[in-house]
């Protein structure tokens, strides 16, 4: 709202450009480092969507998932193009791209640049509070699903283990664990913006590699389950074609991983993630023996 309205009123910033909808287009283009430049920035994007896979989980969880989940699932592209389309073009048309630095954030430096440090504040205050909250449910999450699977006997009884008020300990230090990996490499690797490529990569791949089994189960769904899939109430339109389109779109942006430096060193460095979850259920189905 606050961008809008200096758009509105031309405002002029102390670092001498002027708030305008031309900032968009006039510094390069729309495409000022090609589509070279285009491609690379498919991987956050990917990694924007991480988490999109729990919304069919929660809204399967609920009294009326016909109802929730085709207004969760509509909500969306909504809320893609309201937050992250809309939102950076509202801050590259009241700074140009040129004068926004890549190692702060967009929503913080657009404050900073038009004079308004106080507010640049608040807005990095909200911004911590959310990637804490973000945090927060990611750990809750994940030690959820660790319980889930050790109770169906995929996982180690040890994250079975549930305290006096039933919160799952052991998936719970496991998860802050992980985290912890995350402060070690900013004090190991200097480069701030090299450690979030590196991380967000990763985390990129993986989320690709579970949506990848997700339509894959939807696949063989679809084939064994062929009646099911017909009562359906919420359909996914074109969905075996769909998949495929998924999962070839997938395989573009790992190709695209390999073009850039710092991405293609995460992609090199997934694969260690997925050997120590092999050692990991070679150990397991060793000592259930």
């Amino acid at each position: 709202v606050t961008g809008i309205v200096l758009v509105s009123i031309h405002y002029p910033s102390p670092g001498g450009g002027t708030a305008s909808l031309s900032n968009i287009w006039d510094h390069g283009g729309m495409f000022p480092k090609g589509l070279s430049g285009f491609f690379a920035g498919f991987q956050i994007a990917v990694f924007a969507f991480v988490g999109i896979e729990l919304v069919g989980t929660a809204a399967a969880e609920t009294h009326n998932p016909h109802k929730v989940l085709p207004r969760a699932i509509n909500a969306i592209p909504l809320r893609v193009i309201m937050f992250y389309v809309l939102a950076l073009m509202v801050i590259m048309a009241v700074t140009p791209w040129t004068q926004v630095m890549a190692d702060r954030s967009p929503f913080v430096e657009m404050f900073v640049l038009i004079g308004l440090p106080a507010a640049a504040s608040i807005v990095n205050f909200v911004v911590l509070t959310s990637a804490a909250s973000s945090a927060n449910s990611g750990i809750f999450s994940t030690s959820r699903m660790l319980y889930g699977l050790s109770q169906q006997g995929v996982a180690s009884r040890a994250f079975g283990r549930l305290s006096a008020r039933a919160v799952p300990t052991t998936g719970l230090f496991f998860s802050c664990l992980c985290l912890l990996i995350g402060v070690a490499l900013i004090y190991l690797i200097p480069d701030v913006m090299k450690v979030f490529t590196l991380v967000t990569t990763v985390s990129a791949i993986l989320f690709m590699f579970v949506w990848t089994i997700i339509l894959c189960s939807y696949l063989a769904y679809r084939k064994k389950h062929p009646q099911r899939h017909a009562e359906s109430a919420f359909k996914m339109p074109l969905g075996k074609f769909m998949c495929w389109v998924c999962m070839a779109f997938f395989a573009f942006v790992l190709v695209l991983l390999t073009l850039q430096e710092d991405t293609r060193q995460a992609l090199m460095v997934t694969p260690l993630w997925f050997a120590l979850l092999g050692v990991g259920w070679m150990l397991r189905n060793r000592r259930s023996r």
